[in-house]
């Protein structure tokens, strides 16, 4: 399970996450929503280990991220598309990857061809479109079989057949017993793929529950959103 309780983040005088908890359980695809500058992205932070907290927790399967031996075995995580730098070949930046965790390189190809680049594993990553970007950043984080999947935006740049492939993707692990936390501005693919949802404003949480509580009494998920965040302006991360 991923835990984050009371996390309070301040940036200088500024209160960028205050008191946030949620959590998300395994067997359930859990969506982050927020408006831009809610704090999605720095409660992920947080979680992965990339931020320190000024109060609260943060737990991954009841450890702190930073106590985690071979992380990437526990979670996979994607928070800014696939992380390699543009002039390594996508095939070798896995290979990194897999070689600083411990994992069997024979996983750079299966996760190759898991994603649908296995034709694209020695082209450079600068001559990626955001959708392969993407792709490798999800294979990036499914190298290590993690329990539990953390993704901001998964769905960046992928075409109509791309998303329904991660859509997919998601389902299973989840079906499978996994955990899976994503955030998303795209209200249709959310509401076709989450069980649960937690909705962020000004670094607030406004609403937490399944699918049906969280937009119940509103003709529509994104009705529900702009109804609990005041918001007018298109969920983004």
């Amino acid at each position: 399970m991923l835990l984050i309780e009371e996390v309070v983040k301040r940036h200088g005088p500024r209160t960028v996450l205050d008191r946030v908890s949620l959590r998300a359980r395994p067997g359930r695809v859990t969506a982050f929503l927020g408006p831009n500058g809610a704090g999605k992205s720095s409660t992920l932070r947080v979680l992965l280990g990339l931020d320190r907290p000024d109060g609260g927790r943060a737990l991954v399967g009841g450890r702190p991220y930073r106590d985690l031996r071979d992380p990437l075995r526990t979670v996979g995580s994607m928070l800014d598309g696939s992380g390699a730098h543009r002039s390594r070949r996508a095939r070798d930046h896995l290979s990194w990857v897999a070689r600083s965790n411990g994992i069997p390189r024979r996983r750079v190809d299966e996760v190759l061809e898991q994603v649908g680049l296995a034709g694209s594993g020695r082209v450079r990553v600068g001559r990626y479109s955001l959708g392969m970007g993407q792709r490798l950043g999800l294979a990036a984080a499914l190298l290590g079989s993690p329990e539990a999947l953390v993704l901001d935006e998964p769905v960046n740049g992928l075409d109509p057949e791309g998303i329904r492939w991660i859509r997919g993707l998601l389902r299973r692990h989840a079906d499978g017993g996994g955990t899976v936390l994503l955030s998303s501005h795209l209200m249709s693919e959310v509401a076709g793929v989450a069980d649960d949802l937690v909705v962020i404003a000004a670094g607030r949480v406004v609403a937490t529950g399944t699918l049906a509580e969280v937009t119940a009494g509103h003709p529509s998920l994104e009705d529900a959103f702009f109804a609990l965040t005041g918001s007018t302006q298109e969920v983004d991360r």
